[in-house]
């Protein structure tokens, strides 16, 4: 039979993330899967991912799909716009990592224990709004490039900043949880919507793929990003707004019958760019009512003025609210 074809960005994250895919696959259907690596437009690039527009990590892969170059995709779920592709179906989201983000300071310090004015690089507009939100007096240092690159920039020879902060997810991906020197408390710093998640996406005119690949979906991590990306198409954020969801499934309380029905716990954050304004709030439902408690959650935040922090969105639509190489 033939080995089917996985495509993928070339970066050490990607690949380790198509190669766990792949082999999740095998495991679970005995189909062969071969890697494809597919070169993008932002991994040709040394631009600001906000110069580089919305998609710039995916676009090519959805290219080769379309193309019938590869057979299937998979995608950090964060780098993808919120609105659907015609013709691409999201066949799987496999268990989610843990979405939280991560500090690697140099000689191991916290946030806390860092010095003011200490600088702090990271290349998410979110994670820039969160960390001059709490008041630390840090400088903090937009940064662009792969993990090994960003951890250079604290831990190798010729390292310029105190700390980095990136997903602890894609750290993970690669092994390079040791380097992290604190993992962050979401109460101080919400995770991007769908951080630490992937999407294995395929053509929609291939039934047998599309069921193939369902055996690797995980419902719960479905549920939760379903919550996540509503939230955010719903305040139709583009990519340098720092928006910030985390949904988590949790098992209810029993019932007069003896049951439980699971729930879903959605918090949300739209944070001015300075951290001066910082908009939070948090709904629950059903992991059934997913998209209805991130719809309702970012209507709420509407209501309290999040537009005037977004600003007025351009014409192409709802789009991802970061994106890049770090999981």
């Amino acid at each position: 039979m033939t080995a089917l074809r996985l495509g993928t960005r070339g970066s050490t994250l990607a690949m380790a993330q198509a190669g766990q895919i792949a082999t999740a696959l095998r495991d679970a259907t005995g189909r062969e899967v071969e890697l494809v690596e597919v070169t993008t437009a932002g991994d040709r690039s040394s631009a600001p991912v906000q110069r580089l527009g919305v998609g710039v990590f995916v676009s090519a892969l959805r290219d080769a799909l379309e193309a019938k170059e590869i057979d299937f995709a998979v995608h950090s779920y964060k780098d993808l716009p919120t609105a659907a592709h015609p013709g691409l179906h999201i066949a799987a989201v496999p268990p989610r990592e843990d979405p939280r983000d991560a500090l690697v300071a140099r000689d191991g310090r916290t946030l806390a224990e860092l010095a003011p004015g200490a600088t702090v690089g990271t290349g998410a507009p979110r994670r820039i709004a969160q960390l001059h939100a709490l008041g630390l007096q840090l400088t903090v240092t937009p940064i662009r490039g792969n993990i090994d690159t960003r951890l250079g920039r604290v831990l190798g020879p010729d390292a310029d900043l105190d700390a980095v902060v990136l997903a602890r997810a894609g750290l993970a991906r690669i092994g390079r949880t040791a380097e992290i020197t604190e993992t962050l408390d979401p109460m101080l710093m919400l995770p991007a919507p769908a951080q630490g998640a992937l999407a294995v996406e395929c053509r929609l005119d291939d039934p047998d793929l599309i069921e193939l690949l369902a055996r690797l979906d995980h419902a719960p991590t479905r549920a939760a990003i379903t919550a996540e990306r509503t939230f955010l198409a719903t305040l139709e954020a583009g990519c340098s707004a720092p928006v910030a969801a985390f949904a988590v499934i949790a098992e209810g309380e029993p019932d007069d019958s003896g049951g439980a029905t699971d729930e879903i716990y959605l918090r949300g954050a739209v944070i001015s760019p300075d951290g001066d304004r910082d908009l939070r709030l948090s709904r629950t439902g059903t992991p059934a009512e997913a998209a209805e408690v991130g719809k309702a959650l970012a209507t709420e935040l509407l209501d309290l003025g999040a537009d005037t922090i977004l600003g007025t969105p351009n014409s192409t639509g709802a789009r991802t609210q970061e994106s890049g190489a770090t999981g």
